[in-house]
């Protein structure tokens, strides 16, 4: 039996997993949690064998969260699942510590295989993630401006090209208005920007805004 917990703040979404995993025998859902604070809460606690963790949440979340999951429960495997298409953030989520990355539309189909190939201690990732990866072995100097980025850096640019002001990040994250300021400073810097409507059109370019949660 693979014990899994699902993490996602959307109702409407848990419910659906539910409903994609109510026939697979062999998986039982222990656990929910609707925060990043409530993920570590339900790791520390454990029994329970693999996460289902949406990338984007309250509190902590994406890659901060991956990892510190990772140091508290190294044995516990991640599955991720997101609106994210765009194969950087699998790329940075992998190398944080999760060992599968599902799109939320390929969920219906996919996810009852990804969990039971994730719980077997494989990676679950796609053709176009295992070439990026490839990729950034074998070119880690990539000329797109967005990989030039921290991982901290790239959460902030997320949240900021998503609408998020300042001070909503700085609550998000945890993080003092000054430390998000000086981020922003930063990413524009790195990425050559005078503007955030700059940096918008670049994220919607390249394909690095998620879909609006209903």
């Amino acid at each position: 039996m693979i014990r899994i917990v699902i993490a996602d703040d959307h109702t409407i979404m848990r419910e659906g997993l539910k409903r994609i995993l109510d026939g697979a025998l062999d998986i039982e859902i222990v656990g929910e949690a609707i925060n990043g604070f409530e993920v570590l809460s339900l790791v520390r606690q454990g029994g329970f064998d693999l996460l289902l963790l949406d990338l984007s949440m309250p509190g902590r979340s994406g890659v901060d969260l991956i990892r510190q999951v990772r140091s508290e429960a190294p044995k516990l495997a991640i599955l991720i699942l997101t609106m994210h298409e765009e194969e950087q953030y699998a790329v940075r989520a992998i190398r944080a510590g999760a060992q599968g990355y599902l799109t939320k539309e390929s969920a219906g189909t996919q996810l009852v295989g990804a969990i039971r190939k994730v719980a077997s201690g494989r990676p679950y990732i796609s053709t176009e993630v295992a070439e990026q990866l490839a990729l950034n072995i074998m070119a880690p100097n990539e000329q797109l401006l967005h990989k030039q980025l921290s991982d901290r850096e790239f959460e902030v640019f997320s949240l900021l090209v998503g609408g998020k002001s300042i001070t909503e990040i700085a609550n998000n994250l945890h993080l003092s208005v000054k430390t998000v300021s000086t981020h922003k400073t930063r990413i524009m810097q790195k990425m050559g920007m005078t503007s955030l409507s700059e940096m918008v059109q670049y994220a919607v370019a390249h394909r690095l805004l998620a879909p609006m949660k209903a």
